[in-house]
């Protein structure tokens, strides 16, 4: 059982929630006793693959279908396996994320790993935020990988260190790989191991599958044998190190040097920043490596910092004991601070900002005072500002979310969308004022979801843009798709394709500006391609950093400041200067069941139904997008289909109906919809980006919101037999994008010389 006292009284009625809808024999399981410091076997056993009977069966822990959820995320994951876990009992195998799946995943990978290095010195990494658990799964993960042979580096203390990190020091140091154990800003009892390959990027689905089919063998030799054999290594085995990485200081030292040659090569102006920016650090993570990359760059005293404890519970942010309906039920909106909710008056507000007390907690600091929001894992930010209440009519104008803290004093809060735009914005003066700019063509990659505005903005600067679906790892698919043609023709010009199907010309030897997405995560290139230890270069690292938006973010400020500007006035500043049409975006999450349910089994047929739901209103859009993209429908078709279903809305200037790789985009001559279905839960995302507020609005929410049934028109116009296969037409159709001028060399592990 986890040994943690609750912290407070919400976190206490979540204890008691779990303790009590946990049945008997799996409080009473004691499968893996990592307290014992000394190598042990765990033997998993044919009983151990079916479902537990207290007759006949009282081993059971119904591994093979945890194996059929955990297979099926594989094949679609963006962001690592990530489900609940059991956070008091962390063996439950009920849950999707637990100790044996873990387990199990680590030898697979090991496996994988062994087979394809057989004979070579094999290194990887293993780290982790804060979350439930984190350290039992950090110390299983390190162990079983040193019981095949596999040296692992941590850090000193097994202390947390951020995603961006470990992906950073995956590439640079020339590891096979990584393993990170966090849920991003995601709910308290989530939890997931993020894969990283040898590129420090996410894996792909295909290099998930290899691992995947890796257990299914386990579980066909213990079907056989009737049991399988894993060895857990000693807790100070040699093979796990953290001698490296003390050495090396968490690799902070090469990460400010990489800094230096991007986004922080002048921070002059930084230090003479009067109004310190004001730092939360959700959930305690960010704290420890931040503060020392700041300190690294002479800057560290321009920063107050809050919430710098590390607390799984994450300081109870996000957390309510009502749901949005108004039931007495404990809560949780994850600690994402962009998420927007409905009070049962309709009256929109920010949970998960309003759960961290601003009015009282900026009550004494000064107007102006820009504030920094993290999340657990350290990779995505939000920035907001105090302002006066002077400022609504303007930010009302340009669709700029605010909150009332005291007296007239307010803070605005930016969309991922409007921050990164402001300092894409920024960077690309910061470069002409240094005289680079010029010296290389500048490219983009962003995600369909994202903003408008950012495509916009870049045609004005003569910044070419690349498409990708939503993920970081099909961001960082891109660069290594470029980093193959500038290795192997560095004078030619450089073209992929985007997920529109458009080729794109990036010029000869280009250079990455940004890529980013919406939803808080971003990257700049640096102007000298990386390089690793052994060589291998990069344009840009392969996983968004809060710090390096920090960085940047914090320039801006120290600007900003010496002009007497705010935030909101430096956005209206580039709308004007770029021409922007499509000023305003927004996002409707819909989520179809309450994710914090204690209970399992609820749970699970809760998510089942939500699923359905989701694929129902998935299908709808997507079947007209591939009915176009196979000549069966044509765009006056679809528009009919569309006109009828939702008469309240006007689609006669729809332009396209695209899929693009895991959504439906629709493109209108003043603004898109994009339609997305979460690949691993029961949950819809509607995008929307144009020159008209509410028009976007009503459009996100209600095709967001649709049930999916197809009407008469629908069925018309794609038949049934079409309609059921358009999710396997449209995945062909993401894999060839995928794939299309892939870099598929074969990581070669150098000798080490550290």
């Amino acid at each position: 059982m986890l040994k943690r006292e609750a912290s407070c009284d919400l976190e206490k009625e979540l204890f008691k929630n779990v303790f009590d809808k946990t049945p008997d024999y799996i409080k009473n399981l004691n499968l893996f006793n990592f307290d014992n410091e000394n190598e042990f076997t765990f033997t998993l056993k044919r009983e151990h693959l079916y479902p537990y009977d207290e007759i006949n069966n009282p081993e059971g822990l119904n591994l093979k279908e945890w194996f059929e959820g955990y297979a099926k995320e594989a094949k679609v994951s963006t962001a690592g396996i990530r489900g609940p876990q059991n956070i008091l009992f962390p063996q439950d195998t009920r849950f999707p994320i637990n100790l044996v799946g873990i387990v199990l995943a680590t030898l697979a990978k090991a496996l994988v790993a062994r087979a394809k290095y057989e004979g070579q010195e094999i290194r990887k990494l293993v780290g982790s935020e804060v979350r439930y658990n984190s350290e039992l799964y950090l110390d299983a993960i390190a162990r079983i990988q040193a019981a095949q042979g596999i040296k692992t580096l941590t850090s000193v203390g097994r202390q947390t260190i951020p995603i961006w990190l470990a992906s950073f020091l995956a590439f640079k140091l020339d590891l096979v790989g990584g393993e990170y154990i966090t849920s991003s800003h995601g709910i308290s009892v989530k939890t997931a191991t993020k894969d990283l390959n040898s590129q420090g990027s996410q894996y792909l689905p295909e290099e998930s599958l290899e691992f995947v089919d890796k257990i299914q063998e386990i579980f066909d030799i213990t079907e056989k044998e009737g049991s399988y054999e894993i060895k857990i290594a000693a807790k100070n085995h040699p093979l796990i190190d953290e001698e490296i990485m003390s050495r090396l200081n968490d690799g902070i030292d090469l990460y400010v040097d990489y800094l230096k040659s991007g986004v922080a090569q002048n921070l002059e102006s930084v230090k003479k920043i009067k109004n310190k920016l004001f730092v939360e650090c959700v959930g305690g993570c960010a704290y420890r490596t931040l503060s020392r990359v700041l300190d690294k760059l002479g800057i560290s005293d321009k920063y107050i910092w809050n919430n710098i404890e590390e607390d799984p519970f994450f300081h109870s942010i996000g957390k309510y004991d009502t749901d949005p309906k108004g039931n007495k039920v404990f809560y949780d909106y994850s600690v994402d601070a962009t998420v927007l909710s409905k009070r049962l008056n309709g009256e929109k507000y920010f949970p998960v900002i309003e759960s961290l007390h601003y009015e009282k907690i900026l009550a004494d600091k000064p107007l102006g005072t820009v504030v920094l929001i993290t999340d657990p894992d350290h990779d995505r930010l939000t920035i907001c500002q105090i302002e006066t209440a002077g400022s609504i009519p303007m930010l009302e104008d340009y669709g700029i979310s605010y909150i009332k803290l005291n007296g007239d004093r307010i803070l605005t809060v930016y969309t991922a969308n409007q921050a990164f735009l402001m300092l894409m914005n920024y960077r690309v003066k910061q470069l002409k004022h240094q005289g680079r700019f010029k010296n290389h063509p500048r490219f983009m990659i962003k995600t369909t979801a994202s903003a408008l505005s950012w495509d916009e903005w870049a045609a004005r600067h003569g910044i070419k843009v690349v498409n990708v679906p939503v993920g970081f790892k099909e961001i960082a698919n891109i660069m290594k798709k470029v980093e193959l043609q500038l290795r192997e023709n560095p004078n030619g010009e450089v073209r992929v394709d985007d997920v529109f199907g458009n080729e794109i010309n990036l010029g000869v030897q280009p250079r990455l500006i940004f890529g980013g997405e919406e939803s808080g995560g971003m990257i700049m290139g640096s102007e000298d391609l990386i390089e690793s230890l052994s060589g291998r270069k990069a344009i840009a690292m392969r996983e968004k950093s809060a710090t390096e938006a920090i960085v940047i973010a914090t320039a801006l400020a120290a600007e900003l400041e010496e002009n007497n500007k705010t935030l909101s006035e430096y956005l209206e500043e580039i709308f004007s200067e770029s021409n922007i049409i499509a000023k305003y975006d927004v996002r409707e999450d819909i989520s179809y069941y309450n994710e914090s349910e204690p209970d399992i089994e609820k749970l699970k047929l809760a998510k089942v139904e939500g699923e359905k739901q989701r694929t129902k209103n998935d299908l709808f859009f997507l079947s007209l997008a591939i009915a176009i993209k196979k000549g069966v429908a044509n765009i006056d078709s679809v528009k009919k289909v569309l006109n009828h279903a939702f008469a309240e809305l006007d689609f006669d200037n729809l332009i396209d109906v695209k899929f693009v790789g895991d959504g439906t985009y629709l493109k209108f001559t003043d603004k898109y919809v994009e339609i997305r279905p979460s690949g691993t839960d029961a949950k819809t995302k509607a995008y929307a980006g144009g020159e008209n507020l509410d028009v976007i609005s009503e459009f996100s929410r209600v095709l967001g919101n649709y049930s999916g049934e197809r009407t008469e028109l629908h069925k018309e116009l794609v038949s049934h037999d079409f309609y059921e296969n358009s999710k396997e037409l449209a995945l062909d159709y993401y894999l060839n994008f995928v794939d299309k001028g892939a870099d598929n060399t074969v990581f070669e592990i150098p000798e080490y010389n550290y």
